[in-house]
């Protein structure tokens, strides 16, 4: 079974990696089994940026592949904010406060298309890097919805199923999910390179 560090202490985010990347054969770690590691600061100014360098810190500290991502909602009235700072959007930095500072940044505007964004990067010290992005379209809505999701899911409707991302069953959610587009990416890259 091959070893893959994902450099993350989200247990959601983990929990889609783990369901996706297990059954091909990897035994999947995370941040959360090392809770000595400290967080690794993203200064990058892109996602794909921020994702290196979360990928290049985990593996150097551990010697085995690392996945990291970046991931960020974008809405299209707020100039794509709150995009790389997605998570730390309020001061508090905790998904009710980022969330309802959303909605009050929204309060008026009638133009409430979203997209969510993520880049996966795969780092070995072997092979260098490779970066993966998917993502996916929808509107914010002001009522959050649904229990399956996480940050800002519950406010993200998807058109296409007339729910919120948090509504959706998680595999249904994996399947049409920015960071599973990317992660089903990721692994058509890793079957073509026997990573």
């Amino acid at each position: 079974m091959k070893e893959i560090i994902i450099a993350s202490k989200n247990k959601g985010k983990i929990e889609e990696y783990r369901a996706m990347l297990e059954p091909i054969g990897y035994l999947v770690h995370s941040l959360l089994d090392y809770e000595q590691i400290a967080e690794i600061p993203e200064t990058g100014s892109t996602f794909a940026e921020n994702a290196l360098i979360k990928a290049k810190a985990v593996s150097a500290l551990f010697g085995f592949p690392c996945l990291a991502d970046d991931s960020g909602l974008e809405v299209l009235a707020l100039n794509n904010a709150p995009g790389v700072h997605s998570q730390r959007y309020s001061p508090e930095g905790i998904p009710k406060t980022n969330n309802e500072l959303l909605i009050r940044n929204l309060k008026g505007k009638s133009d409430r298309r979203a997209r969510f964004v993520c880049v996966i990067v795969y780092y070995s010290s072997a092979t260098g890097y490779q970066t993966f992005e998917g993502s996916v379209n929808g509107e914010i809505v002001d009522t959050p919805t649904g229990r399956n999701g996480f940050g800002y899911d519950p406010h993200f409707y998807v058109q296409e199923y007339h729910k919120t991302l948090a509504e959706l069953p998680l595999q249904l959610k994996n399947s049409i999910s920015h960071r599973g587009r990317a992660l089903r990416k990721l692994m058509a890259w890793l079957s073509e390179n026997d990573q």
